[in-house]
């Protein structure tokens, strides 16, 4: 692939690797062709993951590093997503860049919709996506007041930016222009690629060879040959063939080479839409409508209509090919000469992914007929993402009337998602044809739809209620747009607004009286968001491979519970390439790691507990070696009984990780008693993927003496990781030196597992004397990493008629999976904040890791938090329901109001908390925009809109008091450059840049002087994790520290030369010594859990969140309408980068509530392994309005500069849209005649939305029996 070509034969690491499967554009690069035809240009972005090389002849590839860089120019692109902040931990960047400037090449003035198409195939885990857009809208949009009619403070300068120049930008290759179309012939070690030139030779080719795939885009070969093992000898690569590209337009229609890709077919129909009547459109504004939905801008750039009619699936959003309007030719490859016209109908779609056509005939080209008078088309989807994923369920429908009447002529509606294949509800159809399109006729097309369309309870993909309910809730869609139609009315399209509107970012200004040579409280740009938008920046995996280097590739269990017998390793040695097969026999010293007291293996030795446990490593020359020695080895398992998999099933078994935990306040089981009411609930919060964008990544180098090792990972925890290989190694930690440049993201998900990794990796280091590179790929990483605990949670909660709560009992169960790894510590943190915000006097908690055998949960942003809470807030929720109140006024009546303990008796003063709150609620516009939201759900049935606004009280720091410790090493050279060594890693939030700032402020210097080396663990030994929002707190401190002593050893020298110039002291010539450590102690902070009390952390961040969501009822879609943040972090060091993670936080937290979610099958096995099956927000999923606002008048005496933490608190904000889209399914549930709590779990997915919504037609789907089937996947936890 183009992919591994760029990083490995041409040293261009700027494109990166981040699925491979195109589902997240971290590989994006712009495509070049000549057009014979037209004589232009054609450029478009693409994956390099999914463009094969040999596809490439004759086109021109422009990667990253092609359009700029900080030796020569940086391109105006690159410039602006960096001065606009939107880049953090930059591994997604150059995928950004080249999406927006090969937009800019095809339309150098792009609007807001632009925009954002262009950017929806690239996935961002860290900034949000606004500064992205934004930085983008304000520069190319020269009519800017027509976009956004006020401009927001600014975080950065619009006026400090290069002028976008056309003329500047790479020319076309002319010697591409005239070159030749040669037939071409590829041979490969096991594959023959052919690129035919010709129809003759393509017919030819395919007669001789008609098992062989035609490949186009390869976004359907390609991701079958990476992950599904497919094998084909010879590939047939008809992209040359001019007569599958050809486009003939007719008064009846238009016909389309098989060959263009959709976004060709797009811009076509969109052209076609502008040029005939308004009547004969509605099947290409039906088609419109999917291709817009339909993959991200570079999977539509490639994928051509082939792929759809050859390989068409039951969840393909092109369901409106099956019309029964659209023909195909077809080429018979067994007869000279031969053609035929087929009809894409019900006789034409056989199977999953299989078609009529018989293996020699190919697809030359698909008629699509303009609509005829009285004919009508519409096309719908339901997808677990609004764009850039595959549909649940799809359909097209079509309708035609009898010339004036609403009688039904004509009629097709075709689903899919609901069979293996495209369905066509013939008998429905039949029973409406004939009669009068009114309601009776469509009453009794439901029954006979729900009759004809039926599921099994455990149909591949689940959701079999919602998938069902689809099916009616469509055609009613249907139904009510038909109705406009035949009352002449205009139907008003989308139900969302699609726009991005202005969002406000307000933030305090420096104290008066600050240099202006000081940068500390200024929105400094991230210090290598340039390199990082360039492609310079290097991650662990740029580093150039080394002589003798090897590959290692980890083989885990398919078991979820079984004994090992043996382990085969016989095959794998014999492939070429392979070096050695690593067991848990090799290593040296300890085989095992300890976490919270709990043993873990670091191979598996006589047991594995969950699918994905890791077993043995492939060592080999190659990657594709070690993963072909990899699936050869062969392990002989027997199973044991009873696999415990949810959180159920550990209770009954008593499956506990020890110890649990329990904290009571007041006396709870006496105040329920005395209560006027008491109301039990519960909630189900499913887990949570970190979807780092860069996978755990590391390569282990031997230096060759004195048994020394250097380390180049990607982690959180560089000592950590250190220690465990000595152990593992039996080595002192000396000889191991771990060195982390920058990390692509992490979130908590690279401290344990890495350091599992790295000790394996090391192993195959120490045994072979070579290095050993390890780069999971994505699909590796989701099954063996672990994510954030799914919890189960309980509450019974008294409370009197006034709302006031004053008893409360909350039960958390976490799954924590197959090893205890940091379970036991996040079980502690749900129950300090499972107060959240509330004084309740009688409180209590219990918290359990429950031990299954799914593979092992781990640290995640939030560390618990944004569990506990939910339980929190879901119970508060209940207890509005109950009295038939907004949530919001039982949050204000039981918020800390004064000084006041915690329930573990720490003593805080809330009054920032309340000013959050109301500030909050002031900016959002609470009062009157909550009329509106009624005036709104009583004048629309089936469109809902909802709004809650969510407090937060987060405290920061380790309670481990140990953990809060930092050190530092800064040296001053004699040219008057600073070179500063921290203990913290940076991976997107900052710390670097921060801690530039702090050493400017020290030394008076300007920042331009001063330069952040890697975290090494050589330079500062013994450091702490970067975790717990405490890494700026600590690390500052200590870097400060460190500044102080130099600047004060320089007091002589400044005194003797106060004229001087920093460059020009002579400190050096007198003797003074210019390095010094700096060391912060931290704070001793502690938690007694047998006296239920402590001071677990240092202080506290408060924040408050309002948002507003619109909810379809019919489908359960719903959009953000708008978000309001207000925070207290006390003086910002740097309010770009907070306000960044203060976004970036928010969204994940979205994606946790309302979209993310892991499936395991019954035998618990992970099904989303990747972005195709996994959905995190995108730039579609961001508020429409997005406003952030730092609370002004704060200072924390407590933290370095008065600053707070503020990288975990956020993601819990997340949760206001939960609540606001619970708040608009209990506006539908009334006028079902349903009133009071109900249960609406989390992730609040479109399917539990719609569900929970009891329209008509969820109310129309029988239940299926529980233990009467074996559902698709598990309910997790």
């Amino acid at each position: 692939m183009l992919l591994s070509y760029l990083r490995e034969r041409l040293r261009l690491t700027g494109t990166k690797y981040g699925c491979g499967g195109g589902g997240c554009g971290a590989c994006t690069v712009m495509v070049s062709r000549y057009q014979p035809g037209t004589k232009t240009i054609l450029h478009f972005s693409a994956n390099a993951c999914l463009l094969p090389v040999c596809q490439l002849q004759g086109a021109a590839v422009t990667t990253v590093e092609g359009i700029g860089n900080t030796k020569t120019r940086v391109h105006p692109v690159q410039e602006r997503i960096a001065k606009a902040h939107g880049s953090q931990c930059g591994f997604c960047t150059p995928g950004m860049v080249m999406s927006m400037y090969t937009l800019l090449r095809n339309k150098p003035q792009p609007n807001m919709e632009d925009i954002t198409v262009a950017l929806g195939g690239n996935l961002c885990r860290c900034t949000g996506y606004r500064p992205i857009v934004d930085g983008y809208v304000f520069v190319v949009i020269h009519d800017i007041d027509c976009v956004f009619q006020e401009l927001p403070p600014q975080l950065f300068d619009q006026e400090d930016l290069l002028p976008l120049d056309p003329t500047q930008d790479l020319i076309f290759p002319p010697e591409l222009i005239v070159r030749q179309r040669d037939y071409q012939l590829f041979r490969g070690e096991r594959m023959v690629w052919v690129s035919p030139v010709s129809l003759e030779e393509l017919i030819q080719l395919k007669t001789s060879h008609p098992q062989a795939p035609l490949v186009m885009g390869n976004t359907n070969i390609g991701p079958d040959i990476k992950f599904k093992g497919a094998w084909h000898p010879i590939i047939i690569s008809p992209t040359r063939v001019q007569e599958l590209f050809e486009v003939t337009k007719t008064p009846q229609g238009v016909c389309i080479g098989a060959g263009c890709s959709l976004s060709v077919v797009k811009a076509l129909l969109e052209g076609l839409v502008q040029e005939i009547p308004e009547e004969k459109t509605e099947i290409y504004r039906s088609l419109l409508q999917q291709l817009g939905n339909l993959g991200g801008q570079q999977i539509r750039n490639v994928a051509v209509l082939t792929i759809f009619i050859h390989f068409i699936y039951s969840v393909s959003n092109l369901t409106m090919f099956c019309i029964e309007l659209l023909q195909i030719i077809v080429l018979i490859g067994s007869i000279p000469g031969g053609r035929q016209e087929i009809l894409l109908n019900k006789d034409f779609f056989v199977g999953f992914g299989k078609t009529s056509l018989k293996p020699d005939e190919i697809v030359l080209s698909v008629f699509i007929p303009v609509s005829r008078q009285g004919e009508f088309m519409r096309a719908f989807r339901q997808a677990p993402r609004k764009e850039n994923a595959l549909a649940t369920v799809t359909t097209g429908m079509r309708v035609m009337f009898t010339e004036g009447s609403s009688v039904v002529k004509e009629l097709s509606i075709y689903y899919g998602g609901v069979g293996p294949c495209t369905v066509s509800a013939t008998k429905t159809c039949a029973a409406v044809i004939g009669r009068k399109w009114d309601e009776q006729t469509l009453s009794e097309a439901y029954t006979q739809l729900l009759d004809e369309i039926s599921l099994s309870p455990s149909h591949p993909g689940g959701q079999v209620e919602f998938r069902r309910s689809l099916t009616l809730s469509l055609l009613f869609k249907f139904n009510l747009q038909m109705l406009h139609k035949l009352w002449e009315m205009v139907w008003t399209g989308s139900l969302f607004a699609q726009l991005l509107q202005p969002s406000l970012q307000e933030f305090q200004a420096v104290v008066k009286g600050q240099s202006g040579d000081d940068p500390v409280g200024r929105p400094i740009m991230h210090r290598s968001a340039i390199s990082q938008a360039t492609g310079e920046a290097v991650y662990c995996d740029d580093i150039p491979k080394m002589d003798g280097e090897l590959h290692i590739v980890l083989v885990t269990s398919t078991r979820p519970h079984a004994k090992i017998l043996d382990i085969d390793i016989s095959e794998a040695l014999q492939v070429p390439g392979v070096v050695d097969v690593i067991t848990s026999k090799d290593i040296p010293g300890k085989k095992f790691r300890t976490f919270t007291g709990i043993d873990e293996d670091i191979l598996a030795q006589n047991e594995v507990s969950c699918v994905g446990h890791m077993v043995c490593a492939v060592v080999a020359d190659t990657r594709k070696q070690a993963k072909r020695g990899a699936a050869l080895v062969k392990i002989g398992y027997e199973d044991l009984p009873g696999p415990v998999f949810t959180v159920e099933e550990a209770i009954e078994k008593q499956s506990f990780f020890l110890p649990q935990r329990m904290i009571e306040r007041g006396n709870v089981d006496e105040a329920f008693d005395k209560v006027d009411h008491v109301y039990e609930g519960e909630i189900r919060l499913g887990g949570q993927e970190h979807f780092y964008m860069e996978t755990q990544s590391m390569v282990v180098v031997p230096s060759g003496e004195e048994r020394e090792l250097k380390v180049y990972l990607s982690c959180q925890h560089p000592t950590y990781t250190q220690e465990s290989i000595a152990e593992t190694l039996g080595i002192p930690s000396n000889r191991v030196s771990c060195h982390v440049k920058r990390v692509g993201g992490a979130f908590g998900g690279k401290v344990t597992k890495t350091s599992i990794i790295a000790c394996i990796t090391s192993v195959a280091a120490w045994k072979t004397g070579r290095a050993v590179r390890c780069v999971l790929e994505r699909g590796e990483d989701m099954l063996i990493t672990g994510a954030r605990h799914p919890v189960l949670g309980k509450h019974k909660v008294g409370f009197m008629n006034d709302g006031r709560i004053m008893a409360a009992d909350l039960h958390y169960y976490a799954n924590s999976g197959n090893t205890a790894d940091e379970s036991l510590l996040v079980i502690e943190k749900i129950l300090l904040h499972l107060d959240n915000a509330y004084n309740v006097p009688n409180l209590r908690g219990r918290s359990v890791a429950c031990k299954t055998n799914l593979p092992s949960n781990t640290a995640f942003r939030g560390f618990g938090v944004p569990q506990s809470m939910l339980v929190t807030e879901n119970m508060i929720n209940d207890v509005a329901m109950k009295l038939g109140c907004n949530a919001e006024e039982i949050r204000e009546i039981n918020m800390y109001k004064e000084v006041s303990l915690t329930h573990y008796k720490f003593e805080f003063d809330p009054k920032n908390l309340l000013r959050c709150w109301d500030e909050c609620k002031e900016k959002s516009d609470y009062g009157s925009r909550r009329k509106s939201i009624a005036q709104f759900n009583q004048q629309n049935r089936w469109k809902k809109r909802g709004m809650a606004t969510i407090p937060i009280k987060y405290g920061i720091a380790f309670s481990d008091g140990f953990l809060n410790q930092a050190a530092s090493l800064v040296h001053i050279y004699k040219d008057g450059s600073v070179l500063v060594s921290h203990g913290g890693t940076e991976m997107g939030q900052g710390i670097h840049t921060k801690m530039q700032q702090v050493a400017s402020r020290e030394l008076h210097i300007p920042a331009s002087l001063i330069h952040i080396t890697e975290t090494n663990t050589s330079a500062v030994p013994n450091t702490c994790p970067s975790a717990a929002s405490f890494g700026t707190d600590a690390n500052g401190m200590a870097v400060k520290d460190a500044c102080e002593t130099l600047y004060q050893r320089l007091e002589p020298v400044r005194k003797q030369n106060p004229e001087g110039t920093w460059q020009t002291w002579s400190a050096f010539i007198q003797k003074i010594s210019l390095s010094a450590t700096g060391y912060y102690r931290g704070h001793d902070l502690h938690m007694d859990w047998e006296k239920q009390e402590g001071q677990p952390y240092a202080y506290y961040t408060y924040g408050a969140c309002c948002s507003e969501v619109e909810v379809d009822c019919l489908t359960g879609d719903y959009r953000t309408v708008r978000t309001d943040i207000v925070m207290d972090i006390g003086r910002s060091i740097n309010p770009s980068v907070d306000i960044g993670q203060i976004e970036g936080a928010f969204i994940q937290g979205l994606g946790l509530y309302t979209m993310e979610e892991l499936k395991f099958s019954p035998s618990g096995v992970l099904y989303t392994r990747g972005p195709s099956q996994y959905k995190i927000p995108a730039v579609c999923d961001i508020p429409l309005q997005f406003n952030v606002y730092l609370l002004s008048g704060s200072d924390n005496p407590h933290a370095i500069y008065s600053s707070k933490g503020i990288g975990e608190p956020v993601l819990f904000l997340g949760s206001s849209v939960f609540f606001a889209i619970k708040d608009a399914v209990a506006a539908a549930r009334v006028e079902a005649g349903m009133v009071g709590p109900f249960t609406l779990d989390s992730p609040a997915t479109p399917e539990r939305t719609c569900l929970a919504c009891n329209t008509p037609f969820t109310q129309k789907i029988p239940a299926s029996k529980q233990g009467s089937f074996q559902p698709w996947a598990l309910n997790i936890p």
